[in-house]
C-alpha cells in the first residue's frame, strides 16, 4: 500500500470516474429507487451481503446445528478478509457488536494508574468519548481534550502537544463525523509509537471508503462498526488489536468461547485463547459476521486504493459544485483532509429542511450539527451528485 497523502490528491481523471460504478453498481439495488448519499449514517446492503446472510439463516432453519462446521469456516474467512483489508493478521481481529462496544473493550482492558492521562478532542462522536470518561472517573485518569480552531475542526498540533510522559492513550477518529475532516493518523501514530503511547482509532467513518494500513499508519487498535462505509449489516463491528496492544489490554467481558479449552465444558481454567478472538466471548452473530465478510470481499474486489481515489474525486467534485451554487462548505476542503463526507450550509434553510426537501425527491442525505451531510461511496457516480446539486435550493 502506498502513501495515502499522495493518493488522496491523485483523484481519478473524468474518463475513469465511471469504472467502479459500471462494475459494481449492480450489487446495490437501492440505486433503482434512490440517489443514496448517506453512507456516513447507515449504508444499504449489497445483494452479495444480503444473499450470504440469507444462506446462513436458511442453513440454520433447515439444518440447525448440522451446519456448525460450515459456519466456523465462514467466520474464519470473514476474519481473514477483515485482516487483509487493513494489512493486519487474522489473529489480531475480533468481531464485536458495534464501535462503542469495541472501544469500551479497549478502554476497560487497560491497567490504569492514578495520574495517567488520555488525549482526545472535543469533536469526537460520543462512542469515542464515553468509554474514556468512565475510566477517567473510575481510575483517577485525566482526560485532556483539544478543542482545535473551533468546536468541530481538529488541530492535530494542538492535540499532540497535550501528550506527556503520563499519557497512556491518544484516542482519535480517523474521519470526523460532523465535518468529514480526515486526520493524518500516520503522523499521530508515529508520534505515539515513538513515545510508547497506545494509539486508538475510531475508524468507522473512514474504513471502507479510505485505505487503512495498520502497519504503515502505526495504529495500535481500532474499532469500526460494519453498517457505514464497510457496507455491512448493523450489530457487528471489527476490533483490531496489534500484538503490542494485545499484551497491554485484557478482556473484561468473558464468555465461554474466550478460553483455549472452550470445547471442554467442564474445564474452567481461565486460560485465554491467543489473539483478539478472546474478546469475542460467547456465541457469535454468525449471520452478521458472514454478511460483513461478504461486504469486505466486494471492497477487496474493487480495490481499496481505487475506492479511495474514486470517493475523494466525488467529494472534490461535490465541494466545487456546492460552492458554485452558493453554499457554505463547512467540511474540510484541503486535499489532505477531505474524505467521503462533505457538509454544507444554506443561508436561508436549515439542514433539516434541505434534507427533507431532498428526501421528497428520493435523494437521501442527513443533517448533522446544523450542516447538511452528504456521503457518497464507490458505486455512486457524478450523475448522482449532479442530481443532488440540481435539486438543492438556490
Amino acid at each position: 500500500m502506498g502513501d495515502r497523502r499522495k493518493g488522496a490528491e491523485a483523484h481519478f481523471p473524468a474518463d475513469r470516474m465511471q469504472e467502479l460504478p459500471d462494475k459494481f453498481r449492480r450489487y446495490f439495488p437501492i440505486t433503482e429507487r434512490y440517489v443514496y448519499l448517506n453512507h456516513a449514517s447507515v449504508s444499504p446492503l449489497s445483494s452479495a451481503a444480503r444473499d450470504c446472510m440469507v444462506k446462513v439463516l436458511d442453513g440454520s432453519m433447515l439444518c440447525g446445528s448440522r451446519i456448525w462446521e460450515e459456519m466456523e469456516r465462514r467466520q474464519t474467512a470473514s476474519r481473514s478478509r477483515a485482516a487483509q483489508l487493513v494489512n493486519a493478521k487474522p489473529h489480531q481481529i475480533a468481531f464485536l457488536r458495534n464501535t462503542s462496544e469495541a472501544i469500551s473493550a479497549i478502554a476497560n482492558g487497560i491497567q490504569w494508574r492514578s495520574g495517567d492521562n488520555i488525549v482526545t478532542t472535543a469533536a469526537e462522536f460520543p462512542a469515542n468519548v464515553y468509554p474514556w470518561r468512565r475510566v477517567a472517573c473510575e481510575h483517577g485518569v485525566d482526560m485532556r481534550i483539544a478543542n482545535g480552531v473551533d468546536s468541530h475542526m481538529v488541530d492535530l498540533e494542538e492535540l499532540l502537544a497535550l501528550a506527556d510522559e503520563r499519557t497512556r492513550v491518544v484516542a482519535l477518529s480517523w474521519v470526523q463525523f460532523a465535518t468529514g475532516q480526515r486526520l493524518d493518523i500516520q503522523r499521530a501514530g508515529k508520534f505515539c509509537r515513538e513515545r510508547g503511547i497506545l494509539f486508538v482509532v475510531d475508524a468507522v467513518q473512514g474504513l471502507g471508503a479510505l485505505e487503512l494500513d495498520v502497519e504503515r499508519d502505526f495504529v495500535d487498535a481500532f474499532a469500526a462498526g460494519a453498517h457505514k462505509f464497510l457496507l455491512g449489516p448493523k450489530g457487528i463491528s471489527i476490533l483490531y488489536l496489534s500484538d503490542q496492544a494485545l499484551q497491554q489490554i485484557a478482556p473484561t467481558v468473558i464468555g465461554w468461547t474466550a478460553v483455549k479449552d472452550h470445547g471442554d465444558y467442564l474445564v474452567h481454567d481461565l486460560d485465554f485463547r491467543d489473539g483478539a478472538i478472546r474478546f469475542e466471548g460467547g456465541t457469535a452473530n454468525v449471520a452478521g459476521i458472514c454478511g460483513l465478510g461478504e461486504a469486505i470481499d466486494l471492497l477487496l474486489q474493487a480495490g481499496p486504493a481505487d475506492i479511495e481515489r474514486h470517493v475523494l474525486s466525488l467529494s472534490a467534485y461535490l465541494i466545487s459544485g456546492l460552492e458554485k451554487k452558493g453554499y457554505q462548505v463547512t467540511s474540510a476542503t484541503a486535499p489532505a483532509e477531505i474524505s467521503a463526507i462533505v457538509t454544507c450550509l444554506h443561508q436561508r434553510y436549515s439542514a433539516a429542511e434541505v434534507c427533507s426537501h431532498l428526501e421528497g425527491r428520493n435523494i437521501i442525505t442527513s443533517a448533522r450539527c446544523r450542516g447538511l451531510r452528504i456521503a457518497p461511496h464507490f458505486y455512486n457516480t457524478q450523475a448522482d451528485l449532479d442530481a443532488l446539486l440540481e435539486e438543492l435550493p438556490q
